[in-house]
C-alpha cells in the first residue's frame, strides 16, 4: 500500500506526476490556502507534507498528525513550522537553501532600480497619457546606483549575492550580521562590517535580507527608518513582519525616505492599505524566488527531501538537524 503525501498548494504538474509514481498524492487543486485546521483534517493518513511558507503547520496540528513523517517547504524559510514540535514528535522539517539565492537577489535588484529610477511612476505617466514634452530637465528626477552605499542587513547567501551585483555598480558595501563574514569573503565582495546604527545612517540603499523570527519581528520600524537617510532607499525581500509596514508607510508618506521597493508584508495577500496611495513605493506580490527555472527547482529539491524522508534516510536539507 502506497504512503499518502499532502500537498498543500498548487505546484507543477510534473512534480505532480513524479510523486505520484510512488506514492498516493493528496493534491490543493484550487490553491486556496488552508488554515490550519483544514490542513489537520486533510493530513489524515498521510505521511509526509510538501508545503510552502503560507501553510501553518502549529502544534494542534502536528498533534492531530501522527502519521507524519516529514514536512518538506518549498522555501528557504520555515517559520510557518512549529520546529521545536516538529522536532519532539520526530517529525523532519526540510527545506530549500541555495537554489533561489540568485533569483531573489535579482528581483532585489529590480526594486532598488525600479524605486530609485521611479520606473513605475513613469510608465503609469506614459499610459495614462500625460507625457506631453518630449524631454523635461527636471521630470522624474531618480537616484544614481552607481558609485552609492548600499547596506545589506543579513549577510548570508542572498545577502552575499546582492551585494556581489554591486561590484558591477562601483557600489561601496557596508553590511551588518550576527556573525563576522572571513576577512576572505569580505575582501571579494568588497564589504565593510559595521554596527547597524551606522549602516543606517551611510547607506543611500539599505536592504533587509534576514529570516523572520521573534527576534527579527519589526527590526526596521520607526526608529530605524528615521536613522537613515531623507534620500535614501529601502527593499525588502525578506520576509513580511521583518519590518513594521506602518512605520515605513509613514515614512515614505513624510519624506522621511526617498522611497521603497517592497516584495514582502505583514499578513499578506493583505496589506497596509496606505501603500497603495504611495508613489514612491514599488510593490510586487512576494516573487522574489518567481522565475519558472528557480520555482521548479525548489520542488525538486522538496520532492528530494521528502522522498528521502519516506524511504528511511535523513533528507539532504534537514532543519531540524537533531533528528540526524
Amino acid at each position: 500500500m502506497k504512503q499518502k503525501v499532502l500537498i498543500t498548494r498548487k505546484v507543477f504538474p510534473e512534480v505532480v506526476e513524479a510523486l505520484s509514481r510512488h506514492f498516493d498524492v493528496v493534491t490543493n487543486a484550487d490553491d486556496r490556502p488552508w488554515s490550519p485546521d483544514e490542513i489537520a483534517v486533510r493530513l489524515e493518513g498521510c505521511s509526509a507534507a510538501l508545503s510552502t511558507v503560507m501553510c501553518r503547520f502549529d502544534a494542534s496540528v502536528l498533534a492531530a498528525s501522527p502519521g507524519l513523517k516529514v514536512i518538506s517547504n518549498i522555501a528557504v524559510g520555515y517559520n510557518n513550522i512549529d520546529v521545536a514540535e516538529a522536532t519532539k514528535r520526530r517529525i523532519f522539517v526540510t527545506n530549500t537553501p541555495g537554489v533561489l539565492d540568485e533569483t531573489t537577489a535579482d528581483l532585489t535588484w529590480a526594486l532598488m532600480m525600479a524605486a530609485a529610477r521611479r520606473i513605475p511612476e513613469g510608465d503609469a505617466f506614459v499610459r495614462r497619457g500625460d507625457w506631453q514634452v518630449a524631454f523635461s530637465m527636471s521630470a522624474f528626477l531618480g537616484a544614481d546606483l552607481h558609485g552609492a552605499t548600499l547596506g545589506v542587513i543579513g549577510m548570508g547567501r542572498i545577502g552575499q549575492a546582492i551585494a556581489r551585483r554591486a561590484l558591477g555598480f562601483n557600489m561601496r558595501v557596508l553590511y551588518h550580521n550576527r556573525t563576522r563574514l572571513p576577512e576572505g569573503d569580505e575582501l571579494r565582495l568588497k564589504a565593510r562590517h559595521v554596527e547597524r546604527d551606522e549602516l543606517l545612517s551611510l547607506s543611500d540603499f539599505v536592504v533587509v535580507m534576514v529570516p523572520y523570527s521573534q527576534a527579527t519581528h519589526h527590526l526596521i520600524g520607526a526608529t530605524e527608518l528615521a536613522k537613515m537617510k531623507p534620500t535614501a532607499v529601502f527593499v525588502n525581500t525578506a520576509r513580511g513582519g521583518v519590518v513594521d509596514d506602518k512605520a515605513l508607510v509613514d515614512a515614505l508618506r513624510e519624506g522621511k525616505i526617498a522611497a521603497a521597493g517592497i516584495d514582502v508584508f505583514e499578513g499578506e495577500p493583505r496589506l497596509h492599505p496606505g501603500y497603495l496611495a504611495l508613489p514612491n513605493a514599488v510593490l510586487t506580490p512576494h516573487i522574489g524566488s518567481a522565475s519558472r527555472a528557480t520555482r521548479l527547482a525548489m520542488c525538486a529539491m522538496a520532492q528530494d527531501n521528502l522522498m528521502a524522508a519516506l524511504a528511511g534516510r535523513v533528507p539532504p536539507n534537514l532543519v531540524n538537524k537533531e533528528l540526524a
